[in-house]
């Protein structure tokens, strides 16, 4: 029998990394991206001042890729740690996708976030601004290919079943790149690190011009950020829409629970604005609907149906049947593989072998599972609800404010007002968690909604896990909270001390001599390179 509490102890572990990992990544995707604009901007104008923006910020990016490197290396470790068997079952398609990552986008990136910091004395304006925009995209194509493997997790194409091998191989690489689901997933939450970045920026400038510091630098950082925000914004709430097209196709029974849909509705189901899930009762109490509109969300028409959780449980249960099927002619393969009777039988069910594998929670047996049971392994397809609904609800909610409050902010610079509306850069300071916390409000439904499977409709999560002992887990699990939770606490300290140092100690004006306030148009002089975070500077400021 399957040891549930290291099975849930290691999926907390991965959690909490993922999760920890997941603060910086967002933050650096948006500040390669803003940055990258900003140097244009110098390219084209000559002006200092957007050089000195281009610097200060990607200082705060460069603390912030270090702390996302460090929590992202050790969390992949953990696939052959606690999660052996997934590693063995599905590496040859998971692990792909992430052999490309590193070797591509990540070293990509990293080679040139050294030239961006070190080459301004060395490089052309225009090869130092070719760089800094190859920073933002592999900043992208990094996110690009964990999302592909993400993806895969969440909707399985490209791959079978060997049964002599007795684990999953990839057919089509192609059908793995462009899955549906990896490709929502990406410009979705590529979009997401845009906003972040925006906000960023903004928080901190708005900070600035609060204490009347660093206005040329802090001005023309809202200006770039407000519209560079809305637009991310504006295409999160776009591209989630077609994330949940993409579950609609590939993921109903996840759909399903962050709606609390218990039973299957006339198209174009209504939408649950707010309720009480209770999934014991298997129904929603003081509920609000709005009529039609996930139907209209979700399957973008006026008669597709959304299946209801209780018809998805039925479904279930007839997969596990199948999946029966396939286990028994696997079983038959595993004794005479020239048996081409029980190959037929295998290929015609090995889709619903997954299913058949959720029995392994209470029986080794499969073949011989009572009817109970069966009924059980299908009910245990729907994942808490409850959770699923206010987290979905939290990160829509944030998603709508920050559309309302990038366009505020478009109006306040267009009309060249942002010093005189203290009360909007108070909003903007305070403003700073949110995109976070619906990041990670995100990932929790995108994973949490996920369970019971490890990977959707192939392997359940508990049959993934690795066989370790119970104190390996809780000593491993107390040694990551604790390092990721100092990793964390050393990523604010630098990034605070580098906004109290400010970008004229950070990135000063070109020349030693140069004073400290300039000239908001001063006219370029010989590059710098770039000394994070030295002392050196504010004395000579």
């Amino acid at each position: 029998m399957i040891d549930m509490t290291v099975v849930e102890l290691s999926r907390l572990q991965f959690a909490l990394t993922a999760m920890y990992h997941f603060l910086f990544v967002p933050l650096t995707l948006g500040l390669s991206f803003l940055m990258a604009i900003m140097e244009s901007v110098y390219v084209m104008t000559g002006r200092d001042v957007w050089r000195r923006m281009t610097l200060f910020w990607g200082v705060l990016f460069g603390i912030n890729f270090a702390m996302g490197v460090a929590t992202g290396i050790v969390m992949e470790f953990q696939f052959g740690m606690n999660w052996a068997y997934y590693s063995h079952y599905v590496g040859d398609i998971f692990g792909a996708p992430l052999a490309i990552e590193g070797l591509m986008a990540f070293f990509l990136e990293a080679t040139f976030i050294g030239l961006f910091f070190f080459g301004w004395n060395r490089l052309s304006k225009l090869q130092h601004l070719a760089i800094t925009w190859l920073v933002a995209l592999g900043a992208n194509f990094s996110a690009l290919w964990i999302l592909v493997a993400n993806g895969w997790m969440q909707n399985p194409v490209g791959a079978v079943f060997n049964p002599d091998t007795m684990r999953m191989e990839i057919t089509d690489f192609m059908a793995v790149i462009f899955n549906p689901v990896a490709q929502a997933k990406f410009v979705h939450t590529v979009s997401a690190g845009y906003v972040t970045g925006a906000i960023f920026v903004m928080s901190v400038s708005a900070f600035y011009l609060l204490r009347g510091k660093h206005k040329d630098i802090a001005r023309r950082s809202i200006a770039v950020a407000a519209s560079f925000g809305l637009a991310s914004a504006l295409s999160v709430v776009v591209l989630g829409d077609e994330s949940g097209y993409a579950a609609t196709e590939h993921q109903k029974m996840k759909l399903a629970a962050i709606e609390a849909m218990w039973h299957t509705e006339p198209a174009p189901a209504g939408f649950t604005v707010i309720g009480l899930p209770d999934q014991s009762g298997q129904s929603n109490r003081f509920e609000i609907k709005i009529p039609w509109l996930m139907g209209l969300i979700a399957t973008r028409s006026l008669d597709g149906e959304i299946p209801g959780i209780l018809e998805l449980v039925e479904r279930a249960e007839h997969r596990i049947r199948g999946g029966q099927l396939a286990y028994a002619a696997l079983e038959r393969l595993r004794e005479d593989r020239t048996d081409t009777a029980a190959r037929a039988a295998f290929d015609a069910h090995w889709s619903d072998l997954g299913h058949a594998l959720l029995l392994k929670r209470y029986r080794d047996d499969i073949l011989h599972a009572t009817e109970q049971e069966i009924s059980q392994a299908a009910l245990d397809t729907v994942p808490r609800v409850a959770p699923l609904f206010w987290t979905f609800r939290i990160m829509a909610g944030i998603g709508f404010y920050l559309i309302a409050f990038f366009a505020f902010a478009f109006w306040v610079v267009t009309r060249n007002r942002i010093e005189e509306s203290r009360r909007f850069l108070w909003i903007a300071l305070w403003s700073l968690p949110l995109p976070w916390i619906a990041i990670e409000c995100g990932w929790f439904v995108a994973e949490y909604g996920r369970q019971p499977w490890a990977v959707e409709g192939v392997l359940p999560t508990f049959y993934a896990a690795s066989g370790i002992a119970l104190k390996d887990i809780l000593i491993s699990l107390a040694g990551f909270v604790i390092i990721y939770t100092g990793l964390a606490i050393v990523a604010a300290k630098l990034m605070l001390k580098a906004i109290e140092k400010g970008p004229d100690v950070l990135a000063p004006p070109a020349g030693d001599d140069a004073p400290a306030a300039v000239d908001d148009d001063a006219p370029e002089s010989d590059g710098r390179a770039l000394d994070a975070l030295d002392p050196a500077p504010a004395a000579r400021a």
